[in-house]
């Protein structure tokens, strides 16, 4: 028997609440060694414990990933306990739901140095550790709205764009150095997480996920296997395909959509208050977890996820299929085989037969 495989060393940002909770409780199940990362030391406590009842190991770590220095020092402290890291996955996020006209500079700024920034620094602690040894994965947790803006998002949306043309030019120059070092995105439709509950709020109602709504575990699964298999960007869900697809052939007809049904989507019937707290610029105290409040309207797994993670066989299976169609057809000229069905008395006879 060989010798036993190390666990992997991972770190994930935005680790106490929402999808990047339950990306943390996925790797878990393989006793991985993780770093948390996020503000809030409740929910980051809470999942180190969900970790090491999984069987795996957790470091906690109160990071603001806008700070790039306090990402550096989080990544000192992970290779210091557990080891080379492995897989580095940028998830953190703040956002704001308002319309452009009302935002602040100051949100703008906010929203960007987190959303954006956060992963820029993250992924650069990533490459000065994994650079060197020529190995290890960067995974980016995208969007959908990393391609197609929507109204009401717009500081989340141009933070979602500015992380995927970064992560492009990255994967550039990796490519130009012939470095095994891996970056991928992986692009997500809406979730069920907390973030409709405590991001800051402008709208006259409560926020609310545009259906079709998944659960975060279907996101972490996607997120866990893109560690692992390597392809440059992967879509979940068949909204996100079809997000994608219409804003490159049709942009026009998106903004029309979008500007009709665009706000109402993103609001539910309840009246929001002006005044509840919000953690854009510091963490609401308490363990969030995984899940939002919208659990009975979301789906637990995606058929077009297996139809992705598959599409290589698939496209084999139809090629061997359209193959096999091909050889047991009769593909001589049609002039052949009437003159076969002509031959010995069998068939009706030729038309030249006298």
């Amino acid at each position: 028997m060989g010798p036993s495989r190390q666990p992997e060393v991972v770190v994930v940002t935005g680790a106490s609440a929402g999808v990047g909770r339950a990306v943390v409780r996925e790797f878990a199940k393989s006793g991985a060694r993780i770093g948390l990362l996020a503000r809030g030391r409740d929910g980051l406590e809470a999942a180190r414990r969900e970790v090491e009842a999984a069987g795996g190991r957790a470091l906690v770590l109160p990071t603001d990933v806008s700070d790039a220095a306090a990402v550096e020092r989080a990544a000192e402290a992970v290779e210091a306990e557990f080891g080379p890291i492995d897989i580095w996955v940028n998830d953190a996020m703040v956002s704001v739901f308002s319309p452009v006209r009302e935002m602040t500079a100051e949100d703008f700024r906010r929203v960007t140095e987190v959303t954006y920034l956060g992963f820029v620094h993250g992924t650069l602690a990533a490459l000065r550790r994994m650079l060197p040894r020529d190995r290890g994965t960067i995974v980016q947790v995208g969007s959908a709205l990393a391609y197609r803006g929507i109204p009401l998002q717009a500081a989340y949306c141009a933070c979602k764009h500015a992380v995927q043309g970064f992560t492009e030019s990255l994967r550039c120059e990796l490519i130009h150095d012939r470095s095994s070092v891996k970056v991928t995105m992986v692009h997500l439709p809406a979730t069920n997480t907390p973030q409709h509950s405590w991001s800051k709020s402008r709208m006259p109602r409560k926020a609310q996920p545009v259906p079709p709504i998944y659960q975060p575990e279907v996101a972490a699964r996607a997120i866990h296997y893109a560690a692992h298999h390597y392809r440059r960007e992967w879509n979940l869900g068949l909204i996100t395909d079809v997000v994608l697809m219409g804003n490159a052939v049709l942009p026009g007809v998106g903004d029309w959509y979008l500007a009709k049904t665009g706000y109402e989507s993103q609001m539910t019937d309840e009246p929001e208050d002006p005044g509840r707290p919000n953690n854009l610029y510091e963490p609401l105290p308490g363990d969030w977890g995984a899940r939002g409040r919208f659990g009975d309207r979301a789906y637990g797994e995606s058929e077009q996820w297996w139809l992705t993670k598959n599409r290589g066989w698939l496209a084999l299976a139809g090629l061997g299929l359209a193959g096999l169609v091909w050889l047991t057809s009769d593909r001589r000229p049609a002039d052949d085989r009437r003159a076969v069905s002509g031959s010995g008395g069998v068939g009706r006879p030729h038309p030249a037969a006298g």
